[in-house]
């Protein structure tokens, strides 16, 4: 990683966001490796080790004490900008309780700024579904100055322009992104008014890509994509 900072920042004068869930930054080189960002935005959902384990399943060598240990020391070394993401689910962590107690953990650490999205991917879980606009002005309120509430999905961003043909272009955009079956549509009005129907046969024909239920919606995702209990459509 330290190669790939170092190597990105020889070629170019933009700055450098890492982003990474952060549970190897208990480990001294991991920190080092970092140091040259400009900005690193790891993950921090949970104030508590139960939470943390229903959330994110871990490793058991990537407790969540060694998480904590691992953001702190990281903000002790680091001189860049440490944004701490908080991914906020419905009836997970939007509790009052749970942000409270997420909102000490954040002053252990002294993040920069803490980032509040919500899930806008399918979740390897059927029944997850994203916290309401209610419960993130809470976990702004109680997280305090720091906060942000940020909406980084843009249906309007998705750009279908390349590839050999429009079906290829999408099947490299779900590569990388999941797409809502309306907001693939939306954009196929763009693109191809008069053939969206037959665009998303033509996409269906090819194996390479399927539906799957989540979020209460359909998206159009890789067909090499596994989901637990998840159901097939299509």
């Amino acid at each position: 990683m330290g190669r790939l900072v170092r190597g990105l920042k020889e070629i170019s004068s933009r700055p450098l966001a890492v982003i990474t869930n952060g549970s190897l930054l208990f480990l001294p080189q991991v920190r080092a490796d970092l140091l040259e960002a400009d900005a690193v935005l790891p993950s921090l959902d949970a104030g508590d080790a139960a939470l943390h384990k229903r959330i994110h399943r871990h490793h058991p060598g990537c407790t969540f004490e060694r998480h904590l240990e691992g953001l702190r020391a990281f903000r002790e070394e680091y001189a860049g900008r440490l944004w701490v993401e908080v991914m906020l689910m419905e009836r997970l962590n939007d509790s009052r309780e749970a942000l409270e107690k997420l909102a000490r953990r954040l002053e252990e650490i002294g993040p920069d700024q803490v980032h509040l999205l919500v899930p806008d991917r399918p979740p390897s879980e059927e029944w997850v579904r994203p916290a309401s606009r209610e419960k993130v002005e809470l976990a702004r309120e109680i997280l305090g100055g720091a906060a942000r509430v940020l909406s980084l999905y843009d249906p309007a961003n998705f750009d279908l322009s390349g590839g050999k043909s429009l079906v290829e272009a999408i099947l490299d955009v779900i590569q990388r992104h999941p797409m809502k079956e309306e907001d693939l549509r939306a954009a196929l009005e763009r693109y191809a008014p008069n053939r969206v129907q037959e665009t998303l046969s033509q996409l269906q024909q090819t194996g390479r890509a399927r539906l799957v239920t989540r979020l209460g919606g359909r998206f159009w995702v890789s067909a090499s994509t596994r989901f637990q209990g998840e159901k097939r459509e299509g």
